[in-house]
């Protein structure tokens, strides 16, 4: 072995050392939410959903009183947010939940808080829905996570069927997830344990069993 032959393996070792030590510093950077909280990251590159870190952002699609727009977790900053993820449009139990957070839409309002509908679903299948009537009349977004990348950065993508799971989380002001629930497809969930949880969690006290709005919380 030639000495300019190793002169050249070392060279080639020190580049490949330093283009690793700049991705690594680059995603590091990545890796932290906007307010310097570090997300939790999967070993696909993903972004882990999990309560007391950082919501995994997104920018999805969605119908907004029948149009097309562009919606952003980012958008919600300094919003309390209620995400809920359910399996598909035209089904028999999801539009039980999408017409009781709607009808109850003011209530959530009222204490600075949105609602956002996700599924897998197209734009075009969410649009056709809404026009047909089944939804009433919708005053919150419905999005469409077609690539199913958020559905799955939320641990909620069932991946044999492509679809949704029932998962709903609560997102505080800061983008931090500060509650979490995923059950089966075949109950619906609860819009007054919804509220109950959130106005909870909003008291930023220790709200013991069955605590209710207007209750003592435990004092430390």
């Amino acid at each position: 072995m030639t000495m300019k032959y190793c002169i050249n393996i070392v060279v080639l070792f020190v580049a490949l050392g330093c283009s690793g030590a700049g991705t690594f510093a680059a995603q590091s950077a990545a890796d932290e939410s906007s307010d310097g909280r570090p997300f939790k990251i999967l070993r696909s590159g993903a972004v882990k959903a999990e309560v007391g870190s950082p919501a995994p952002p997104f920018r999805l699609d969605a119908v907004v009183n029948q149009e097309f727009k562009n919606i952003s977790l980012a958008d919600y900053k300094g919003k309390w947010l209620v995400l809920f993820f359910y399996p598909g449009d035209f089904t028999f139990v999801c539009p039980t939940e999408i017409k009781g957070f709607n009808a109850s839409l003011a209530d959530f309002t009222a204490i600075n808080t949105e609602v956002l509908a996700v599924s897998a679903d197209s734009r075009f299948s969410h649009l056709a829905w809404v026009k047909s009537g089944a939804l009433g009349t919708l005053n919150y977004p419905l999005l469409s996570d077609f690539t199913k990348q958020t559905a799955r950065s939320y641990g909620v993508l069932d991946e044999a069927q492509g679809t949704a799971r029932r998962g709903l989380f609560i997102i505080d002001p800061n983008g931090v997830i500060q509650h979490a629930v995923i059950h089966s497809d075949k109950v619906g969930r609860s819009v007054e344990e919804t509220l109950r949880v959130l106005k909870a969690l909003q008291t930023a006290e220790l709200c013991p069993l069955n605590w209710k709005p207007g209750e003592k919380t435990i004092k430390r």
